[in-house]
């Protein structure tokens, strides 16, 4: 973005889900002096996608809430159509994924195709200097670097999925609520009489609200995925499996098998349409190897490093040495062996609360 007039500088795009967060960021964005729009992603049809179109955050009711906001805070509105953009670069990854036998994580790939792509370009060309969302995280400038940090409710932080941010992008983005914890941030919605103070907050994959994602990739694709059979590492058949696609690194429910004892699926093999099941032990692994890798608090390596590393949103990081292998790609050794580490996941480099930087487990 190009800072042209005071005027530019002071404008503000809020991204608005429709949701409490984003409503509240809207809030304190403008009472700190900027001229703010707000913003609304159309990203799919629901009903294309065989979903009640009141279920996601792309619903009608969702759309109506952010406006509301709007209104109350008496800034203009806008829906903007990015349907094709998140099919191409969401679902289609998504569906991609599940076909070559990979975990993959839709949340950072809207993050960062749509919202700080899309919604940045758009904001961008109507002349707005800053894009502003409802995420928990924060951005602070170190010399003439800008860093992206972790919330200060821990419980919040959402920096694992915004890990693919670039300078540019972290330089013309802001997060009001990096500061707040959750009640704080209700409390201010309840305050101000916005409409979704107190809404539900969803933890489902917007576009895959009841968690069957293999009926999602089946009706996206037109294809039904064939049947093929649970093994040991040494090969012995346990049973039939319903396709590949319905099964993660880690996973024991829905397998369908009566078994003498707990087994898990530890890997999937296209080439022969089988799913390897085995022991928690056998889960466990003390390396790997990433790449699409994106540096944010510093260039790149040139040296092994010593940080702390996590593999999947929710879990705490872990000491690791990260040794350079590409330029944009890394091989990770953890201190202690790590469980169900899953290709297509993405593993995020921490130092204290500064994100070092991430990238795809491969």
């Amino acid at each position: 973005m190009q800072k042209n007039t005071n005027e530019t500088e002071n404008k503000a795009l809020i991204a608005m889900s429709g949701g409490v967060d984003s409503s509240v960021a809207a809030y304190l964005t403008k009472n700190k002096g900027y001229d703010c729009i707000g913003a609304t992603m159309r990203l799919f049809q629901n009903e294309d996608a065989g979903i009640p179109r009141e279920s996601t955050c792309c619903s009608l009711d969702d759309v109506e809430d952010a406006r509301s906001v709007c209104h109350k805070l008496g800034i203009p509105y806008y829906v903007f159509n990015f349907t094709e953009d998140f099919s191409t670069h969401v679902i289609d990854r998504f569906v991609s994924a599940y076909e070559l036998g990979t975990t993959p994580n839709p949340c950072i790939d809207c993050n960062r195709f749509l919202k700080f792509e899309k919604l940045f370009r758009r904001a961008e060309e109507i002349e707005c200097e800053y894009v502003v969302t409802g995420h928990y995280s924060r951005i602070e400038k170190s010399g003439e670097r800008y860093l992206l940090k972790k919330a200060v409710d821990l419980n919040k932080d959402q920096s694992y999925v915004l890990y693919s941010m670039t300078q540019e992008q972290l330089a013309h983005t802001m997060f009001p609520l990096g500061e707040l914890c959750k009640s704080e941030t209700r409390a201010i919605a309840e305050a101000n009489g916005f409409i979704n103070a107190k809404k539900h907050e969803s933890q489902d994959i917007c576009f895959v609200p009841d968690g069957d994602y293999a009926k999602i990739i089946e009706q996206h694709t037109g294809k039904k995925y064939p049947e093929g059979n649970f093994v040991t590492r040494d090969g012995e058949i346990l049973g039939k499996h319903k396709g590949i696609i319905r099964y993660t690194i880690g996973q024991r429910k829905g397998l369908g098998l009566a078994l003498k004892e707990p087994l898990y699926v530890c890997e999937k093999r296209l080439e022969t349409n089988e799913v390897v099941l085995g022991r928690n032990e056998e889960l466990f692994s003390k390396e790997l190897d990433a790449n699409d890798f994106n540096w944010i608090a510093v260039d790149g390596l040139n040296d092994a490093i010593h940080v702390k590393a996590k593999i999947r949103y929710r879990q705490e990081e872990q000491p690791a040495t990260v040794f350079p292998t590409g330029e944009n790609s890394v091989h990770i050794e953890f201190d202690a062996p790590q469980r169900a580490i899953a290709k297509g996941q993405a593993v995020v480099l921490y130092d204290g609360d500064v994100v070092v930087g991430g990238g795809t487990i491969c």
